[in-house]
């Protein structure tokens, strides 16, 4: 396990926020998050039961593969640094 330096934190976030990362996890966010949005809550689109609680779990769908992507770039990229 490395150490990180002080500042990583910041250096993070900075190719976290990059224009290149947030294009890439924006894409993956969508297809993805489209999909497991159909798989888990077709039925209730279908019939029109879709609240505040069920729009909310839509939106962490779509958030998971926008994390999981932005995190696997981070680190792809500064481990060819």
């Amino acid at each position: 396990m490395s150490v990180e330096p002080p500042g990583a934190a910041s250096g993070f976030l900075s190719l976290a926020l990059s224009a290149p990362v947030v294009r890439r996890a924006l894409k993956y966010a969508v297809v993805v998050g489209a999909i497991l949005i159909t798989i888990n809550h077709a039925d209730a689109l279908i019939e029109g039961q879709v609240g505040a609680g069920r729009l909310f779990k839509m939106g962490l769908t779509v958030l998971v593969p926008y994390m999981v992507s932005t995190l696997s770039s981070v680190e792809a990229i500064r481990s060819r640094r």
